[in-house]
C-alpha cells in the first residue's frame, strides 16, 4: 500500500464519519443509508460515472455539476445531494466509492452490527440469507448485515467475508482443491 492509498482511505474515513455525524444530526440515519445504498450501486454499475469521478481532464466543477445531477437523478436526499457536492468541490470526486464503502462500515458499527460480502453462484433465496445471518450472529455473537453479490463462476456454493475471516464453500475452490490432490497422488 503507498502513502497516497493510506491518505485517500483517510480521507474517506474522515468524510464518512462527518456523513454519518449529519445523519445522525438530522436523525435520518435511514434514509441516508438507503442513500448511500443507491449510490454505491450506481459506482458500481456504471463504468461512465467512475471514469468521469477519476477523470483529471474533468474541472471540478464540471464533476460536481455531473455528480449532484446524478444524485438527484436518483432521489437522493438533500443531505445526501449536498455532501457529494462538496466532496467533489473538494477534489475528492475519484474517492466517492471508499467513502460510501467507510460509511456503511461505520454505520454497522455504529449500530453494533458486522457487514458479510457474500458472493454466490445463484442468486440467494430470502430463507438462505436469514439462515447464512442466523449461523453468522452465533458464531460471532453480533448482529450481522448481509451484502449480496452473485458470480457464476463460483459454480456453486458461496463465499462470506466478514471482516478479515474469509468462508469459501464455492464449488470452484473444491474441484480446485480436488485437482491439485489428484495431481499431488
Amino acid at each position: 500500500m503507498s502513502n497516497t492509498d493510506v491518505m485517500s482511505s483517510e480521507a474517506a474515513g474522515r468524510y464518512a464519519k462527518a456523513l454519518l455525524e449529519l445523519a445522525q444530526e438530522a436523525k435520518s440515519l435511514n434514509t441516508i443509508e438507503k442513500d448511500v445504498k443507491k449510490l454505491t450501486k450506481i459506482f458500481s454499475d456504471s463504468d461512465a460515472v467512475r471514469k468521469m469521478a477519476t477523470n483529471p481532464v474533468y474541472a471540478t466543477v464540471d464533476k460536481k455539476n455531473a455528480l449532484v445531477a446524478l444524485a438527484k437523478k436518483a432521489k437522493v436526499s438533500k443531505l445526501t445531494t449536498q455532501f457529494i457536492g462538496t466532496v467533489a468541490e473538494n477534489r475528492r470526486a475519484a474517492e466517492i466509492p471508499a467513502m460510501l464503502q467507510s460509511f456503511t462500515e461505520l454505520l454497522a458499527k455504529h449500530r453494533g452490527t458486522q457487514i458479510a460480502k457474500v458472493t454466490s453462484a445463484t442468486k440467494m433465496t430470502a430463507a438462505d440469507i436469514t439462515a447464512l445471518k442466523s449461523k453468522l450472529k452465533k458464531e460471532t455473537g453480533r448482529a450481522v448485515a448481509v451484502e449480496t453479490t452473485i458470480d457464476p463462476s463460483l459454480i456453486g456454493g458461496f463465499v462470506v467475508q466478514l471482516g478479515s475471516r474469509l468462508y469459501d464453500n464455492s464449488l470452484k475452490t473444491k474441484l480446485e482443491g480436488l485437482r491439485i490432490a489428484l495431481k499431488d497422488a
